[in-house]
């Protein structure tokens, strides 16, 4: 069997339960060397073969799956690999090959920046949709998906690869209809020993990272949810009903 594991946002103990018993179980692991927290490797048995795939292609990749067809292999992505992952080209290529494989879910790393901001993404009258999305870079995105195009909706936006782009990423922003002094948020490395947390506004994203010499493996979050301002919920108000509790009078 062949397994997809999300590796969870970059603490080792954020793996999740199936995912850390499957790892010491491998025979062979090959993990994303330039994202994956490496002492995740400290689950694997001592006879496991290891490769990064860092320098390796997809063409690569699947050979050393084919080579261990009937072992226990383990693809290790960060965070959850549904998430720019780049699982279904490999998935494509193993059903044309017959090979068995199944996916393990991971905490993202969206979800480990929400944890080290201390922060709700979806607040009652502030913001109900949350955006994941990235700048076209050398992978292009859809026109439709434009970054002005989503910052319209003002909703909260959480922005991926896109660290080497921040100045631009503000302009974008702003014209799509945020406010400059919008709140916004730099996350460097969430849940790993050296995370940064940055809040700023997004006219100044791109000048507090360069302050900070951030330029890789950080999250842009955008919204009034960093902001102080929401109503309460109704599911805990009070005056309102619902399934398991009647108003108070």
């Amino acid at each position: 069997m062949i397994y997809f594991i999300g590796a969870g946002p970059g603490a080792a103990d954020l793996i999740t339960v199936r995912g850390a018993e499957i790892l010491k179980k491998a025979d062979v692991i090959i993990y994303a060397g330039s994202l994956v927290n490496p002492a995740l490797l400290d689950y694997a048995k001592e006879e496991c073969k290891i490769y990064d795939s860092a320098s390796m292609t997809l063409e690569e990749v699947i050979q050393v799956m084919k080579e261990n067809k009937g072992r226990e292999v383990v693809r290790l992505h960060t965070g959850d690999p549904c998430i720019y992952g780049a699982i279904r080209e490999q998935m494509d290529i193993l059903d044309k090959e017959e090979l068995e494989y199944t996916s393990v879910p991971g905490v993202s790393s969206f979800i480990g920046a929400a944890a080290a901001l201390n922060a709700e993404y979806t607040l009652p009258n502030v913001s109900q949709t949350v955006i994941l999305t990235r700048m076209a870079g050398r992978t292009p995105v859809p026109e439709k998906e434009e970054i002005t195009k989503l910052a319209a909706h003002g909703a909260t936006m959480v922005i991926f690869l896109t660290s080497t782009m921040l100045e631009e990423l503000s302009r974008r922003l702003i014209e799509g209809g945020y406010a400059p002094d919008s709140p916004a948020a730099i996350v460097y490395k969430a849940t790993w020993p050296d995370e940064k947390v940055i809040r700023t506004t997004v006219e100044n994203i791109g000048k507090a990272a360069k302050e900070e010499g951030i330029n890789k493996m950080a999250l842009i979050m955008v919204g009034g949810f960093l902001g102080s301002e929401y109503e309460r919920s109704k599911l805990y108000d009070p005056t309102f009903t619902h399934l398991f509790r009647e108003a108070s009078k």
